[in-house]
C-alpha cells in the first residue's frame, strides 16, 4: 500500500497492522483496536491537521471498520475530504465514504452537491472517483439529481469515464427501472463502442433487460454472435487476455445472453451453432478459466434448441470434468450432466460409474450434488436403488434441513415409480420412521389420500391389497418403543378406516392397539384425538355390520378419562364415541358410512338449511343480519335494535350516553352565570341554598376538598329584614364564586384582613353575623356600580354610553385570576398598608353595632328597575356622592365626622358615604384624588 500511489504510511500504522496480525486471541485484537480508536478520537479532533496526516487517519479508520468495529466518529471527516481540491485527498475521501456509508445514511445529503460538481470536472480521474461514489451511494430519491450529468458522460472522450457511466446507469436501473426507462437505447448504442471495455460493461445491463423481455432484443442475436466470434478469434488486444484465454469474462457474459435469446427459438439457435462449436474446440481445459468457459458453453447448449453435434461436444467436456481429480471439476460435471439429461437422458448412462464414484466420495457437497442428479435420473427401473441410497444417506446425516428435503424427494419418487405396493409401504415407513417429525404434514396427508384412493387404476383388488398391506405393517410397527407424531397420525387414521375391512384382524385387536397408542402418548393430544376417532370408526363399522360391540376395559377407562378431560376437543370426541355406541344400525350407517373417506363433501357456505329458522325469527320481530362489510361504516350500533324492545340491564349497550338531566326547574341549569344587566328582583334568602331553581349555582354537596387548609366561610346573616333586596344574578354569582373558591388552594385569612374587609364592605367583623351579600359581585353588577359613580346628576344613563371599567376586586378571592380578566388590578391591601391607625378599630367597632340597622346599599345599587331614586333621603345621599366636592373633603373635617358617627350609633348617610368611597376607590383608583385615603382614614 505504501509503495503504490507515491505516499507512505507512518510507523504507527505499520505497527498497528503488525500487532493485530500477531494477536493470539480475539480479546487481544479487540483491546488493540479499542486503544487505537481512542487515539484516533483524540487526534482527529485536533485543529489544523495536515492533509497527509488526516488521510492516514481515515485509512486507519477504514482498517478498523474492516475488523468489525465502529468508526462512525470519523465519517464526517471522510465526507470533508471529498470536498478537498487535492486529487489524492479527494480520491481517498471517496474511497472511505463508499466503504463507510450506505445509500440511506444521513450524511449522503452532504455528498450530492460535491458529486454533481466533480462529475463536471475537467480531470477525468476526479470524474471516475465521483462515478464510483454514484454507483455505491446514490439512492432512488437522489437519482434525478445526478442522472443528466451521468448521461452526458456517455460521450466522454475517455473510455474509462464512459465505462463507469454505463455502470452507473446500470445501477440506476437496478434501483429504479422507471427512472432510466427512457435511456434504454443508450445501452444499444454503447454496444458498438470502439473500446472493448465499454462494450463489455454494456453487456451487464443488456443481460438484465433481456431477462425481463427476451422478444424485444431478438434483433441483437446477430450482433452478439458477431462480437463473440471476434473475441474467440482473438481480434481483441492481448490486454484483455486472461491465462491465455481471449477476454473470457466477455465470452461468458455473451454465452449467457445467447442462452436466453435462443431458448425455444430454432432460427436464433441455428445462428449460434457455429460460434459455440468453435469455442468448444478452442477452449483450453488445462486452466480454470478455460473450464469456466466450457461449462458456460454446456449451459448454453442445454438452453437453446438442441443440436446433436453440440450435445456430443458437451458430453465430451462433461466426461473430462467427471474424470478429473479436482472436486470442483467433478461438481461442475455433475451439475452440467443434470442439465443435459433433460434433453438427452441416455447421456447419463454413459457416465454411471463416474456418478457412483461421486456418490461415494467423502466430499459432502459433491455427494449432495450427485443425489440431485440421481433424483433427475430416476425412473421405474432404478427407483429402488436410488431411493434406498437416499434413505441411507438421510439416516447418516444430522442436517435437519437437508433431511427434510431428501425425505420429500423419497416420498415423491416412491409415489411416481413404486414397483409394488409392498415396497411403497415399506419405503414410506422408513421415511417416516427415520425422518420423524421433520416430514412435512402435507406428505402425511398425501399418503392418507393415496391409500384411500389407490394408485388411480380401476383395479379395486390392487387397492384392497395396498390397504391390507398398510394395516398389517402398521400393526407390526406399533410395537416399537417410540414413533414420530406425524407417523402415528397416519397409522391411527389407516387403522380406523381399514383396520377391520378385510377381516384379517378383529376389532378387539385393533382397538387394543389404538388404546395402547393413546396411553403411551398421553401427552400428545393430537395423537390421542386421532386414536379416539379411529376407535369410533371401528365401533361404528362393527355396529353397521350387525356384530355385537364388546368394548375392552382399557377402552372403557380411556373413554371415561377423556369425558372429564380439560381438552374440549378430546372431551367432544369421547362424547361422540359414547353416543355412537348407543345408536342403532340405521343411524350408524347414515352418519358413518363405510369407506366414505374419498367422497366429496359439498360445503354449504350460505347455510341454506337455516333459512326457515331465520324467516320464522324475522316474522316474530327479530332484526335481520347485517354483514360486517355493511355495518363497518355505521357508528350508532343502536340503530340495529328495535327501539321498543327493552333489553336486559346486564346486556351491552351501544347507544350514546344520555345527557345529564336538569334539576327540577323549567330550564336546564347552566354551568356558568348569564351576563344580564336587568333581572327581576327577588328577596335574598337567609341561606343561599334556599334560593331554589331561580338561582344559578353549582351543586357541591358531598364534594371533598383535597388540598389546602380550611378557610374563612361566610355564614348567613340571622337578620330577617324584608327591606333587603337582591337580584338573581347576584345570588348566582355568590354560588358560582363559592364553587370556584372550593377548587382553589385556599389560604387562611388573618384576623386583620377580616376586620378590614368587614369595614370596607359594610359587614361585621364577627363571622357568625356576617351577611351573605359580602361576596364578589357579577360582571353586570360591577357595571352598574361603575355607572353610579359617574359624576352626573342624573342616574339614568344608557348602558352603551357608559365608559368600560374594571370590575371591583374581591379581597376574599385569594385564588388565581380568571382567564377573562383583562388587566391585573391593584392590591387594595398594599395601598392601605401603613395608613391604618387607631381610629380604624373604632370604625370597625361602630360598624359592627350599626350593621343590622343600616340600609343595604347593594339592594339600592342592583335593583331590577331603572336605576332611580326611591325617596328623598336617598336622593340627597346619592347626589352628594356624585358631587366631587364630597370626595375632596379635608382630613380635618373627615375625622370629626367619623368619630361623631361612631358616637351617635347608626347613621345611614355616613355608612353609605364610606361604602361608596371605598367602592369608587376599588373600581378606578387612578381616577381618584390620591389624598382621598389620607382624608378618609387619617
Amino acid at each position: 500500500m505504501g509503495s503504490q500511489g507515491g505516499f507512505y504510511q507512518s510507523k504507527e500504522f505499520l505497527d498497528l497492522v503488525k500487532s493485530i496480525g500477531e494477536a493470539r486471541s480475539k480479546a487481544e485484537e479487540d483491546r488493540i483496536v479499542l486503544s487505537e480508536i481512542e487515539t484516533l478520537k483524540r487526534r482527529i479532533s485536533e485543529p489544523d491537521i495536515p492533509k497527509r496526516k488526516m488521510k492516514e487517519y481515515i485509512l486507519r479508520l477504514v482498517y478498523i471498520e474492516m475488523l468489525g468495529h465502529d468508526a462512525s466518529f470519523g465519517y464526517i471527516h471522510a465526507v470533508k475530504m471529498t470536498h478537498d481540491d487535492s486529487l489524492l485527498v479527494k480520491r481517498t475521501g471517496y474511497l472511505a465514504v463508499t466503504l463507510f456509508l450506505n445509500e440511506d445514511h444521513d450524511l449522503i445529503i452532504l455528498i450530492v452537491n460535491t458529486i454533481q460538481k466533480d462529475l463536471k470536472s475537467d480531470n477525468y480521474l476526479v470524474v471516475c472517483a465521483a462515478l464510483n461514489a454514484v454507483c455505491k451511494l446514490i439512492n432512488e430519491e437522489t437519482i434525478p439529481a445526478v442522472l443528466p450529468q451521468v448521461v452526458e458522460l456517455l460521450g466522454h472522450p475517455k473510455e474509462a469515464v464512459r465505462k463507469k457511466a454505463i455502470m452507473a446507469l446500470h445501477r440506476f436501473y437496478q434501483k429504479s427501472p422507471s427512472s432510466v426507462s427512457h435511456l434504454i437505447s443508450n445501452f444499444r448504442k454503447r454496444l458498438c463502442d470502439n473500446d472493448p471495455g465499454v462494450m463489455g460493461a454494456t453487456l451487464c445491463p443488456l443481460f438484465d433487460l433481456i431477462a425481463q423481455d427476451v422478444n424485444s432484443y431478438k434483433d441483437l442475436v446477430i450482433s452478439f454472435v458477431s462480437i463473440l466470434k471476434q473475441v474467440a478469434e482473438r481480434r481483441l488486444s492481448k490486454a484483455y487476455d486472461y491465462h491465455q484465454m481471449p477476454a473470457p469474462f466477455i465470452q461468458i457474459k455473451l454465452l449467457k445472453i445467447l442462452a436466453l435469446l435462443g431458448s425455444g427459438d430454432k432460427q436464433a439457435s441455428e445462428t449460434m451453432y457455429t460460434v459455440v462449436g468453435d469455442i468448444f474446440k478452442k477452449c483450453d481445459s488445462s486452466s480454470n478459466i478455460g473450464n469456466a468457459v466450457l461449462y458456460e458453453c454446456i449451459c448454453c447448449v442445454s438452453s437453446i434448441y438442441p443440436n446433436t453435434k453440440l450435445l456430443d461436444s458437451a458430453a465430451d467436456a462433461i466426461s473430462r470434468f467427471l474424470k478429473s481429480d479436482s472436486h470442483n471439476l467433478k461438481y461442475m460435471g455433475i451439475d452440467a450432466l443434470g442439465r443435459l439429461i433433460k434433453i438427452s437422458p441416455e447421456i447419463a448412462e454413459q457416465h454411471q460409474l463416474a456418478v457412483i464414484d461421486c456418490l461415494e466420495d467423502p466430499d459432502d457437497t459433491l455427494k449432495r450434488k450427485t443425489f440431485e442428479l440421481l433424483y433427475k435420473m430416476t425412473k421405474s427401473t432404478n427407483v429402488e436403488v436410488i431411493v434406498d441410497r437416499m434413505i441411507g444417506y438421510m439416516i447418516s446425516i444430522n442436517d435437519n434441513h437437508y433431511k427434510t428435503e431428501i425425505a420429500s424427494r423419497c416420498v415423491e419418487l416412491a409415489e411416481q415409480f413404486a414397483p409394488s405396493n409392498q415396497w411403497f409401504i415399506q419405503t414410506m415407513n422408513k421415511v417416516f420412521e427415520h425422518a420423524g417429525d421433520l416430514v412435512n404434514i402435507k406428505i402425511a396427508h398425501n399418503l392418507m389420500r393415496l391409500i384411500a384412493e389407490g394408485f388411480g387404476e380401476d383395479d379395486d383388488n390392487a387397492d384392497s391389497k395396498l390397504r391390507s398391506s398398510a394395516v398389517e405393517s402398521y400393526l407390526h410397527i406399533l410395537g416399537e418403543p417410540k414413533l414420530p407424531s406425524v407417523f402415528l397420525q397416519v397409522i391411527c387414521w389407516v387403522l380406523g378406516e381399514y383396520g377391520t375391512a378385510d377381516g384379517m384382524f378383529s376389532a378387539s385387536d385393533v382397538t387394543g392397539k389404538l388404546c395402547d397408542v393413546a396411553e403411551a402418548y398421553s401427552s400428545n393430544e393430537t395423537v390421542k384425538a386421532y386414536a379416539v376417532t379411529a376407535l369410533m370408526k371401528i365401533y361404528a363399522f362393527e355396529i353397521a355390520a350387525g356384530r355385537k360391540v364388546d368394548m375392552l376395559p382399557e377402552c372403557q377407562s380411556l373413554m371415561e378419562e377423556l369425558l372429564a378431560s380439560h381438552s374440549t376437543d378430546l372431551q367432544q370426541r369421547a362424547y361422540e364415541l359414547q353416543a355412537v355406541i348407543g345408536l342403532d344400525v340405521h343411524a350408524v350407517e347414515c352418519i358413518m358410512p363405510l369407506d366414505a373417506s374419498c367422497e366429496d363433501i359439498e360445503v354449504d357456505k350460505g347455510l341454506s338449511f337455516l333459512d326457515g329458522y331465520i324467516q320464522e325469527a324475522i316474522e316474530k320481530g327479530a332484526q335481520p343480519y347485517i354483514p360486517e362489510s355493511e355495518r363497518s361504516g355505521l357508528i350508532n350500533m343502536g340503530n340495529f335494535r328495535n327501539q321498543n324492545h327493552h333489553e336486559s340491564l346486564h346486556g351491552l349497550r351501544f347507544e350514546a350516553y344520555e345527557l345529564p338531566k336538569p334539576a327540577e326547574s323549567a330550564e336546564p341549569e347552566p354551568m356558568y352565570p348569564r351576563e344580564t344587566y336587568q333581572t327581576p328582583v327577588s328577596p335574598i334568602p337567609s341561606n343561599p341554598s334556599d334560593a331554589g331553581s331561580a338561582e344559578l349555582k353549582l351543586r357541591l354537596d358531598g364534594v371533598q376538598q383535597k388540598w389546602g387548609r380550611p378557610t374563612y366561610t361566610p355564614e348567613t346573616s340571622t337578620s330577617n329584614s324584608t327591606s333587603q333586596k337582591s337580584v338573581n344574578g347576584a345570588s348566582a354569582v355568590n354560588s358560582t364564586r363559592e364553587a370556584y373558591a372550593s377548587r382553589k388552594p385556599q389560604v387562611e385569612i388573618s384576623h386583620e384582613k377580616q376586620k378590614l374587609a368587614a369595614s370596607l364592605f359594610g359587614g361585621t367583623s364577627k363571622p357568625e353575623k356576617r351577611p351573605a351579600t359580602g361576596h364578589k359581585v357579577s360582571k353586570a353588577s360591577s357595571h352598574m356600580v361603575e355607572k353610579s359613580h359617574v359624576p352626573n346628576s342624573s342616574m339614568e344613563v344608557a348602558p352603551e354610553k357608559a365608559a368600560p371599567a374594571q370590575p371591583p376586586p374581591d379581597l376574599l378571592d385569594l385564588g388565581e385570576p380568571t382567564a377573562t380578566s383583562t388587566a391585573p388590578s391593584l392590591d387594595p391591601f398594599k395601598q392601605l398598608e401603613g395608613l391604618l391607625d387607631t381610629t380604624q378599630d373604632a370604625l370597625a367597632a361602630n360598624s359592627a353595632t350599626t350593621a343590622s340597622r343600616s340600609p343595604d346599599v347593594m339592594a339600592l345599587l342592583y335593583a331590577d328597575t331603572p336605576i332611580g331614586i326611591h325617596n328623598k333621603d336617598d336622593a340627597d345621599l346619592l347626589s352628594g356622592l356624585s358631587n366631587p366636592s364630597v370626595t375632596n373633603m379635608a382630613g380635618a373635617t373627615a375625622r370629626p365626622r367619623l368619630s361623631q358617627s361612631s358616637s351617635k350609633g347608626s347613621n345611614p348617610k355616613d355608612s353609605l358615604e364610606k361604602d361608596a368611597l371605598v367602592r369608587q376607590m376599588g373600581v378606578n383608583p387612578s381616577s381618584q384624588n390620591p389624598n382621598m385615603f389620607k382624608d378618609l382614614l387619617g
